[in-house]
């Protein structure tokens, strides 16, 4: 923001950065209220909040989950928004409106509980099943090996139908959708293996694949385990855009002032929104003066003024004074539902990248059904006996099945998200890494990214107490984010406030008052009638003195030029985009060492850059923070959104950066290189065992403890190797 901002009334205690109204889900009473919490970080938070919350009259109960960063409140019907914005208001917690009926909470992880139950059923049958096996190859005599073949069927038999349904239900969907995916060959592996044995025990025959089926089906539910684990419950930043939409508006019509819904409003409609509202359409200022926060839409880091005429948009929050909006764009037109629109389809172009194991499978899938039916008509030429071509056509099957393939991926990434979660970042997306190591640019988003987005006062030393005192006692009367910074310098001077008396505030100007008995100002230039400076300040203005101008900076991330400087050093190109003034954009760029950057970019364009860098041919990482961010990180390659980001933003990224260090970023990016190349030695070792094994099996010599044995042998190999990544 330039010199021009306004200082005016806004909630914004150490750690809060911008207040938000509440707003509760239109469903009939009792009410409940999803409250989104970005600045919650802490167990005191939670008990802070929620005991804040249960202490308002009516509110029956209120959860934290600082997971998720949300609260949910039930309350009775009487309980308004209202009041709980003066509640978490004096809490000093920021909270965002989210919409019950439009987003879907999920709290409990039903598929990861579903395959690990399925696992640990298949790790129990296995090992009842292989001691049952070792004991018939031990040398049991024909009535005991008839007696372990049916004990084992007992056995795989409900395991296979229970534990294998994964596998079975993926691959009845591909046959239907007309592909043939990676779980076609496991099912008909596992299917087969069992009905032979069916048919060997019945018939009593001397082998049986029952251990061979049970271990297939438990080495690959852990793959496949492995894989879930490694991805996060995300929701769609989409969705997640569209709650944040404000489902109600108070329309000023002949009849007076009425809440409506705001699909019912239609351009030309006069609407109020009053201090701390966000803007539930976009419209003109007809009437009133205030500030307006658009970090979240536009990357902005202080208010900007807004009186008649001015032009506001959906999502941006009104700060100091009631505003009489004329609506020109509302509902599926606002802007921050065509930016919901724009993140979805980016999200779809995204979601089509292909991991390196499906592309894989591709090749591997079409050959493995070659061999085994290869071996099936050679051996029935052969030898004329269909009961031993098809025995030895499922040891083909088995022993080639994609076990090892199927864990080569899921294993790095299991063990390369840990190592990446002890340096602080989260892994949300399953291809994350693959992307990740192919990056040749970075984006970096300024405020809230390489900034924390927190105005710090400079040269306060060289001012005289006095002046100190009287902007320290102005301060303190208004929670604007300069004035809080201001007042808390000032506080850490051991300056004591001075004796200012009739304190006012004038939305969208800043605060005054009477200092023995000479009118004292704090707020904008032109209100104080100084000359603007080509940086971010408020101004002091004592009686009939010239002003003092007090200068602010946007503190830096702790690592961001460390990160800029490995970042470059990997060989990476880095550039700035950011929504913010040219002045704060060029200096911040100056000071970590970018030389490619923009200023004054909107969501839209900064997208559209991002698009345009991609039809070139570059894969680009973005890391940004707030809703101004959200289609850029959605289109972009790859993306990371720090773990204070808004929800909308996190949603949309790959990786959370859950600390405030930067410098990690540079470490993903090594990690995730090295995750690639462990992949493709993987890749390697399946391929040689498939040489080694396929041949005996080929040639007959594969019994059933011998296709266990390999598999599991090729899978654990694979295992140990991704292991390798803590080293």
């Amino acid at each position: 923001m330039t010199n021009a901002t306004p200082m005016g009334v806004m909630a914004c205690p150490a750690c809060v950065a911008v207040p938000l109204a509440l707003a509760v889900a239109q469903n009939p009473a009792p009410a409940r209220l999803i409250l989104s919490l970005p600045n919650a970080h802490c167990a005191a938070c939670i008990g802070q909040i929620e005991a804040g919350l249960l202490a308002v009259p009516g509110v029956r109960s209120a959860r934290v989950n600082l997971t998720m960063r949300r609260a949910r409140i039930d309350a009775a019907a009487d309980v308004t928004a209202d009041q709980l914005v003066s509640v978490l208001a004096r809490l000093g917690h920021e909270a965002h409106e989210l919409d019950a009926t439009a987003l879907a909470l999920t709290d409990t992880d039903h598929q990861g509980r579903d395959l690990l139950m399925r696992l640990a059923v298949a790790g129990f049958a296995m090992m009842n099943v292989m001691l049952l096996s070792v004991a018939v190859w031990s040398g049991a005599g024909e009535g005991l090996r008839g007696m372990f073949h049916w004990i084992s069927a007992s056995i795989a038999l409900p395991t296979v139908a229970f534990s294998g349904q994964p596998f079975f239900r993926s691959a009845w969907a591909s046959l239907r959708a007309g592909r043939v995916g990676m779980d076609v060959p496991i099912s008909v592996a596992i299917l087969l293996a069992t009905a032979i044995s069916v048919s060997e025990t019945i018939q009593g025959g001397q082998y049986a694949w029952f251990d061979a089926a049970v271990t297939l089906t438990f080495f690959l539910l852990a793959g496949r385990y492995l894989d879930h684990r490694t991805r996060a419950v995300a929701r769609s930043a989409a969705a997640v855009l569209t709650a944040l939409e404000v489902p109600r508006a108070l329309l000023i019509g002949s009849a007076g002032m009425q809440s409506v819904a705001v699909a019912s409003l239609v351009a030309g409609d006069l609407i109020l929104v009053r201090p701390g509202g966000r803007m539930p359409v976009d419209g003109v200022v007809t009437q009133g003066q205030s500030e307006i926060d658009r970090a979240i839409l536009t990357g902005e880091a202080t208010p900007v003024f807004a009186g008649p005429g001015s032009v506001v948009s959906a999502g941006e929050t009104n700060l100091t004074g009631p505003l009489t909006l004329r609506v020109t764009h509302a509902g599926v037109d606002s802007s921050l539902h065509r930016m919901a629109d724009l993140v979805a389809v980016a999200e779809a172009a995204r979601g089509r990248y292909t991991a390196l194991a499906d592309r894989a499978a591709q090749i591997y899938v079409p050959v493995v059904h070659i061999l085994s039916f290869g071996a099936f008509a050679f051996w029935l030429a052969l030898t004329h006996d269909a009961r031993l071509a098809i025995n030895i056509a499922a040891a083909v099957l088995i022993i080639t099945c994609p076990c090892a393939l199927g864990l080569a991926v899921p294993a790095v990434v299991t063990a390369a998200s840990g190592q990446l979660f002890q340096r602080g970042l989260l892994i949300k997306n399953g291809t994350a890494l693959e992307r990740l190591a192919a990056t040749d640019i970075v984006v970096f988003d300024k405020t809230g990214t390489l900034t924390q987005g927190v105005p710090n006062v400079m040269d306060l030393s060289l001012m005289q107490r006095p002046v100190l005192a009287i902007a320290l006692t102005l301060a303190e009367g208004s929670l604007h984010p300069l004035a809080q910074s201001l007042a808390a310098a000032i506080h850490d001077l051991g300056v004591p406030p001075a004796a200012v008396i009739a304190i006012t505030e004038t939305p969208g100007a800043g605060i005054a008052g009477m200092w023995q008995g000479t009118r004292v100002r704090l707020g904008r230039a032109e209100w104080v009638g100084a000359t603007a400076v080509d940086m971010t300040a408020t101004y002091l203005k004592i009686g009939d003195s010239p002003p003092i101008a007090f200068h602010f900076t946007d503190r830096l991330r702790p690592g961001a030029a460390k990160a800029v400087a490995g970042l470059r050093a990997l060989g990476l190109r880095v550039m700035l985009m950011s929504g913010d003034a040219d002045a704060p954009v060029q200096a911040l760029a100056g000071r970590i060492g970018i030389t490619d950057y923009a200023a004054q970019v909107s969501p839209l364009d900064k997208s559209a850059r991002i698009a345009a860098l991609r039809a070139a041919g570059h894969k680009v990482l973005m890391i940004g923070d707030g809703l101004n961010d959200t289609a850029a990180l959605a289109a972009a390659h790859v993306s990371i959104a720090p773990a204070s980001a808004l929800d909308a933003a996190r949603a949309a990224s790959d990786i959370v950066l859950l600390g405030i260090d930067l410098e990690p970023v540079v470490e993903a990016v090594r990690i995730a290189r090295l995750s690639v190349r462990r992949m493709r030695q993987n890749f390697a070792i399946s391929v040689a065992y498939n040489l080694i094994a396929v041949p005996f099996a080929l040639l007959g010599f594969a019994t059933p403890l011998m296709s266990a044995i390999a598999m599991s042998a090729s899978s654990i190999t694979v295992s140990l190797n991704a292991m390798r990544m803590k080293r």
